[in-house]
């Protein structure tokens, strides 16, 4: 019988990694192959394999492991250490209500301070989604997307918590699209936020921002929905 090959060997690690780089291009390369599915989950993360991966000390490693875990894409278990995260858990929903108001919040304060820069680049993305079919490249352009309008939000730790909670939908997109064999999403909810924000109309903003998360969290529920009903 043919062994499955180890998750960690879709991992390619391209020479010595300078030791001041080392923790943020193990955290990179963990985050990629988390979200593109290479590490499945459920995956145990062991810190020596690691280190032995990257030619490293352990010590970079558990420091990506953590920013990850901060980032909801690792959870710690009792006796298997850092394993990768459920794709979706049974809070999504609650936790698209609780994006619906950090977003909004940071969409009222952030339209006022976008100016033509901020916003050819919010363009330049759903052009970019307009055409690009590569799921991986749809998940985090729709995440860049999204911060595009938000940044300028002057609140770092609202910032965080919404770059977080995109990250986690990042990884779910890419998975929707490839199950659902889709190519690509439609770009109308995104032209119409971009549309008001371009206007300075915060309120109009909103109201559509709240529309196009509740058609997420309707994806949601039903894919928890198929899951716990096979």
């Amino acid at each position: 019988m043919t062994q499955k090959p180890k998750p960690l060997s879709t991992i390619q690690v391209n020479g010595p990694i300078p030791a001041d780089q080392a923790r943020s291009i193990i955290e990179e390369s963990l985050r990629e192959a988390i979200l593109d599915g290479r590490l499945p989950c459920g995956t145990a993360l062991r810190q020596q394999e690691l280190a032995d991966l990257f030619g490293v000390s352990r010590m970079p490693v558990r420091e990506a492991l953590r920013q990850l875990e901060a980032q909801s894409l690792l959870n710690v278990v009792q006796h298997k250490g850092a394993v990768v995260a459920p794709l979706i858990t049974n809070n999504a929903v609650e936790t698209y209500a609780l994006r619906s108001v950090l977003e909004a919040f940071a969409l009222r304060l952030s339209i006022p301070l976008l100016d033509d820069s901020d916003l050819a680049l919010a363009a330049q993305y759903i052009e970019q989604l307009e055409t690009e079919t590569d799921h991986a490249e749809i998940g985090k352009l729709n995440r860049l997307f999204h911060m595009s309008l938000y940044h300028k939000a002057p609140n770092s730790k609202l910032l965080d918590l919404i770059e977080r909670e995109l990250n986690e939908e990042e990884r779910f997109l890419r998975f929707h699209l490839s199950s659902m064999g889709l190519g690509k999403l439609s770009q109308d909810d995104h032209r119409a936020l971009l549309d008001a924000a371009r206007a300075k109309d915060i309120d109009k903003a909103i109201v559509l921002l709240e529309l196009h998360l509740e058609k997420a969290s309707v994806t949601m529920r039903r894919y928890l929905e198929q899951s716990s009903n096979p």
